[in-house]
């Protein structure tokens, strides 16, 4: 390999770029006979599907070995947790406990999610939120939320709190 000349400052310029030695490796140039090393089958092994021409490896294939769609079990709806490989009809929300309520908030508080996000809970911007039974309520809120269990809308209203779901 020549060492790479020097070339003056004044006369660098996009006619003198080049890449650096070893970068650049001449293309590989099959079915140019047995001598060459690439002759014969020109790569491609001995007859079976990859030495057709037009033969593509399908998106997905994994080398013949059982793909990862039909390894997989085959539960379907959308309520099953792991139902499908990645879960794509799972809903997701952020949950919000009736104990975290009557610590952060104030008796008669309208709590939204806003404010939640302000208190510290439910942070997340885009994610819906949900309001769960767990604790203990002793102060009337009303509360705005995406969904409330049973139980959660339950003990808000017996504490004297309205809930009123958000809509989308």
């Amino acid at each position: 390999m020549s060492p790479q000349r020097e070339i003056p400052p004044e006369d660098i310029g996009l006619g003198t770029l080049s890449p650096a030695p070893g970068a650049r490796k001449p293309r590989k140039r099959i079915g140019r006979g047995d001598g060459s090393g690439r002759g014969g089958t020109s790569g491609r092994g001995h007859k079976g599907y990859g030495a057709r021409s037009g033969s593509k490896d399908r998106a997905r294939f994994e080398g013949g070995q059982n793909p990862i769609h039909m390894r997989m079990r085959k539960l379907r709806g959308p309520n099953k947790k792991m139902s499908m490989p990645f879960e794509p009809f799972r809903t997701h929300t952020q949950p919000v406990n009736l104990a975290d309520l009557e610590a952060r908030f104030e008796k008669g508080a309208a709590v939204d999610p806003g404010a939640l996000r302000a208190a510290g809970l439910a942070t997340r911007r885009d994610v819906p939120v949900k309001i769960l039974a767990r604790g203990e309520l002793s102060k009337p809120l009303t509360v705005h939320a995406h969904g409330f269990s049973k139980a959660a809308r339950e003990a808000i209203e017996a504490a004297g709190g309205t809930c009123q779901v958000i809509e989308g």
